[in-house]
């Protein structure tokens, strides 16, 4: 919004209400503003969209003609919403729902109130008018509707007032769902023996184990491999997205010194120390808010399993939506990473027995995952206000449940889709790639020499090592009973299976 071009411009609907009230809120992704001109611009920067809409657009300058163009041209910000509510004059907003009680918009702003406040207006039931939709399908991500009779609304939100995640209906995530991921990973599959399927799949899962502990840099050793290979292999039976499911997690992939019996009671935080001061990255919620805001996100995964609601949407809210919970002292990124297999897993979007390594693509584009993560952490830390005693210890000063009950999970989700794109466009396909053309090299290797297959192995290992050559130093300490003619093919064969890159 420093765009020289919107000088002379003024502000509406959202950022309007946020002024006029002195609202502390995350800010909205869409920021309207009107000119004295007929012309409509808009100016996108940083994932924030301005648009300036011509002057006869103007609304009133009330609380209820700004609230009616936030919802109309800005969207619905539940988190905006509350804070409004909060401070707002019933009165005024009670004169506004009057003047037009079957109106689409005055109906939304009726419900809302009362939804996200607790709150009852001293306003009849309508008993007549259509059921209207509280999100527009074509613009959100929406739930199977509930009919409220008394405003006749459907309310089809992700969740309740404790948790609703917010998920638009970008260009991008449309392009994404035309791509069927799934269906194309089933299509990929089929043209592969079952046998190396059964190879390739054994890896990808200590693969993803591996990757999942490396992004924190966990140390990690067999037996903890084994355990979390172990429930990654459950993750299609059972659903781990409960408060007991949660907690035998934690106490199953952290050291025992270390294992929760409930949720945290303490403050938690990501942070870094820079020249013996603590860097704060991002703030969790106030262990009191806990118990609240997971029993709401148990709710909307109900709600979006029972609707069927996209599975990458679906995986996307739950799982970065645990991760900002932080709910326990340790293990929380690894649980939330858990999440997306289970959930994925159960609503049949990866083939019965696969798994794909999203640890290990977003620990090869860490930059789009930490992006992904900040994209909510960074507009939050300047809205807590919290205290650091000189051992690191934080304390909230303010309320701040508010903050993490509506989170905008729009770009959290195109990042879940892109990862899991790479992952069945190229880490599936190379694994399965290699292990066909492994099995090509070593039945040709086999046919110049019947040699042990440990042998074989040693050779093509090491062949692949040198750029499709055996040096004479291997040659001499492995292989001095082949022939110049025998390693001269054999090599040859290597660099044929396209092993060699």
């Amino acid at each position: 919004m420093v765009n020289s071009q919107l000088n002379g411009s003024t502000p509406v609907g959202y950022d309007a209400l946020v002024a006029r009230f002195n609202l502390q809120v995350i800010p909205n992704w869409h920021h309207s503003r009107t000119s004295q001109s007929s012309i409509h611009e808009t100016h996108t920067d940083a994932g924030q969209m301005v648009e300036v809409y011509p002057r006869f657009l103007t609304p009133q300058d009330s609380l209820g003609g700004q609230l009616e163009f936030a919802l109309k041209y800005d969207g619905t910000n539940l988190e905006i919403l509350s804070a409004l509510f909060e401070k707002a004059s019933k009165d005024e907003l009670l004169a506004y729902i009057r003047s037009k009680p079957t109106g689409k918009y005055a109906r939304r702003i009726w419900y809302l109130f009362e939804l996200l406040t607790g709150k009852r207006l001293p306003i009849g039931d309508l008993t007549t008018a259509n059921y209207i939709d509280l999100l527009e399908a074509d613009e959100y991500y929406t739930a199977e509707p509930v009919q409220m009779r008394r405003q006749r609304v459907n309310d089809n939100l992700l969740g309740d007032a404790r948790f609703s995640p917010i998920v638009r209906r970008t260009e991008k995530l449309a392009a994404f769902e035309k791509k069927d991921l799934s269906g194309r990973c089933r299509q990929l599959l089929e043209g592969y023996p079952r046998h190396i399927l059964r190879r390739a799949l054994s890896y990808l899962y200590t693969k993803e184990t591996k990757s999942s502990f490396e992004i924190e840099n966990v140390a990690l050793d067999a037996s903890r491999t084994e355990r979390f290979i172990a429930l990654l292999a459950t993750a299609e039976k059972k659903d781990f997205f409960s408060k007991p499911e949660l907690i035998d997690l934690q106490n199953r992939i952290v050291d025992e010194r270390f294992r929760d019996p409930d949720y945290r009671q303490s403050q938690n935080y990501v942070g870094e120390s820079v020249s013996w001061r603590e860097k704060v990255h991002f703030v969790s919620p106030k262990p009191s808010d806990l118990t609240n805001l997971m029993d709401g996100m148990f709710a909307a995964h109900r709600r979006m399993e029972a609707g069927k609601i996209q599975a990458i949407v679906h995986a996307a809210t739950i799982a970065f939506g645990f991760v900002y919970m932080h709910p326990f002292e340790d293990g929380n990124g690894r649980i939330h990473r858990l999440l997306i297999h289970n959930i994925l897993a159960r609503s049949g979007f990866t083939p019965p027995g696969v798994i794909f390594p999203v640890s290990a693509a977003m620990l090869q584009d860490k930059e789009a995952y930490d992006t992904a993560l900040e994209n909510f952490s960074v507009p939050l830390l300047p809205l807590v206000q919290y205290r650091l005693d000189n051992q690191g210890r934080m304390t909230i000063q303010n309320e701040t449940a508010l903050r993490y009950r509506f989170i905008d999970m729009t770009a959290q989700t195109e990042a879940l889709f892109l990862f899991v794109e790479r992952v069945i466009e190229t880490d599936l396909v190379k694994e399965l790639d290699f292990l066909r053309n492994y099995d090509t090299a070593k039945s040709a290797l086999q046919s110049i020499v019947d040699m042990p297959d440990r042998l074989i192995d040693l050779f093509i290992r090491l062949c692949v090592q040198n750029k499709g050559v055996l040096s004479a130093l291997k040659r001499k300490n492995h292989f001095s009973m082949l022939t110049d003619e025998e390693v001269a093919q054999m090599q040859q064969a290597v660099k044929e299976s396209h092993l060699v890159e």
